[in-house]
């Protein structure tokens, strides 16, 4: 095989590719432009890293953000493939499988700041964060449900209690290892179910109630807060359960955060602070940040203020509009999709990624309280990246499917303007003949015509002479007839 056939192979391999690549193209580019930013960010954050654990090898942690983005597209590309409704009949497998494995997690998962929240798979040594797969479960199987109770969906017990029930199950076997991820993915159904016409005094009710545990944690934590000290006072005994002093602590240095004290507490977000500041409008430039060597998790919870203080301003505005474009475009779907699970199962996976990065920005800025919660499809790779592109997989398969509607529309013009644009100059000589060809015929034909028409018109007049003189000849035997039998009735009368 000589390298000209090697590379039409190729070049017919990637065309066929590319052919099988269907689904909203604004979201593949926006998948492509994430994966770069993210490799670039990694690669420029992982220094300190790579120095404690790989000798200072930082290409270690490129290849490794290479490899999960390759992985990630590939789970995006087969996903995408899969008809949608197949995850519709799935769905409630997978929200009846995350139950136990959530429980399992929370008895036997590898524990990290009080918190258990990863689970160690056989056979392959990997960890993978369970709360992932259970939050990708829930809003499959919540669409299913909010797809089929949509005639009852206003009635409380018939309806709205189907559809909460699943969330309040999964939020409270999060919460206890992950009080933001199970904020997060509350939020995200609530709004997913305002969407799905729930009763807004259903959703209210929940809300309120939900908001009770929260406004107490809060309470606890503006009542044991040493404001002299500007530190959180000695907790009861019953209260140094989990990870409710880490709330606590968090609601405290959130609430009252002091610029003239710089406290270990707060030592996250002053770097994050610093790193913004560092970076200006345009930024110091890809690879030059200064505050990766002292930000904790610069590759992962903060990444957005490495990518500020390289980027500038600009490029953490560029980055809100994308993951914003991402949301329009998924509302988009959301809207021309004909069928409700579809329609739900888009716009609930997508305001989940979007919610999630707003949080993320949010906490870089000093927004919101330091959570757990990644930049999708930025942060370094793991678990979380993959399940990311297995949820925006299945948004651009509920696309594809639109896109397949859609297609028999607009078939019939795209056949008549690809035909117009095929015409060559010889198709054109060959139509101008076949035209003479054809006027020569019309030609003789009419005089053809003509000539019938002739002979008709002479043949009718030579009939309608012979019926003339036919007609007198009878007439005159009628006048002889007339005259005769007088005559012959006279000669008989003088003969008697």
């Amino acid at each position: 095989m000589n390298l000209h056939s090697y590379r039409n192979m190729t070049d017919a391999n990637n065309i066929g590719l590319l052919s099988k690549t269907k689904g909203d193209k604004v979201i593949w580019a926006i998948v492509v432009l994430l994966a770069l930013v993210s490799m670039l960010a990694v690669y420029s954050s992982t220094g300190l890293l790579a120095y404690k654990y790989n000798r200072g090898n930082t290409e270690v942690y490129l290849f490794k953000q290479v490899m999960f983005t390759a992985v990630g597209l590939g789970v995006i590309y087969f996903s995408h493939r899969v008809n949608y409704t197949l995850y519709s009949r799935v769905a409630r497998i997978l929200f009846l499988l995350s139950i136990p494995l959530l429980i399992y997690t929370f008895f036997f998962g590898l524990k990290l700041n009080e918190g258990s929240r990863w689970i160690r798979l056989p056979f392959i040594n990997l960890t993978f964060q369970t709360s992932d797969l259970a939050k990708l479960a829930l809003f499959m199987y919540l669409s299913r449900l909010l797809s089929k109770k949509q005639e009852v969906i206003k009635d409380f017990k018939k309806g709205f209690i189907p559809v909460i029930t699943p969330v309040v199950i999964i939020c409270l076997l999060i919460v206890p290892a992950n009080l933001s991820t199970a904020l997060l993915v509350a939020a995200t159904s609530m709004l997913l179910l305002f969407i799905g016409r729930a009763s807004t005094k259903h959703l209210l009710m929940t809300v309120g109630v939900a908001a009770i545990p929260v406004m107490f944690l809060i309470m606890l934590a503006v009542m044991f807060y040493d404001k002299q000290e500007q530190k959180c006072s000695e907790l009861p005994f019953f209260m140094k359960v989990g990870r409710v002093p880490t709330w606590i602590s968090r609601v405290q240095n959130f609430m009252y955060d002091s610029k003239e004290v710089d406290k270990d507490e707060n030592y996250q977000i002053n770097q994050s602070k610093i790193a913004i500041a560092k970076g200006g409008l345009l930024g110091l430039g890809p690879g030059n940040s200064q505050t990766r060597n002292f930000l904790p998790h610069p590759y992962s919870d903060f990444i957005f203020a490495i990518i500020v203080e390289e980027y500038g301003l600009a490029g953490g505005a560029f980055l809100i509009f994308v993951y914003l474009l991402f949301l329009f475009r998924s509302i988009r779907i959301f809207k021309k999709c004909p069928y409700a699970f579809g329609a739900f199962l888009a716009l609930g996976l997508s305001f989940t990624l979007v919610i999630q990065a707003f949080i993320n920005m949010a906490v870089t800025v000093n927004l919101f309280p330091v959570t757990g919660v990644t930049l999708p499809l930025v942060s370094m790779g793991g678990s979380s990246f993959l399940f990311t592109c297995l949820a925006i997989g299945i948004i651009l398969s509920v696309a594809r499917n639109v896109e397949q509607l859609e297609a028999p529309k607009a078939e019939p013009a795209s056949n008549a303007s690809g035909a117009k644009e095929k015409e060559t100059s010889a198709d054109k000589d060959e139509k101008t003949a076949l035209k003479a060809i054809g006027e020569i015929k019309n030609k003789k034909e009419r005089k053809e015509d003509k000539e019938g028409k002739e002979e008709k018109v002479k043949s009718s007049i030579k009939e309608g002479g012979n019926k003339f003189n036919g007609g007198d000849k009878n007439m005159n035997e009628e006048k002889e007839e007339k005259e005769t039998k007088p005559r012959a009735a006279k000669k008989l009368k003088e003969a008697e």
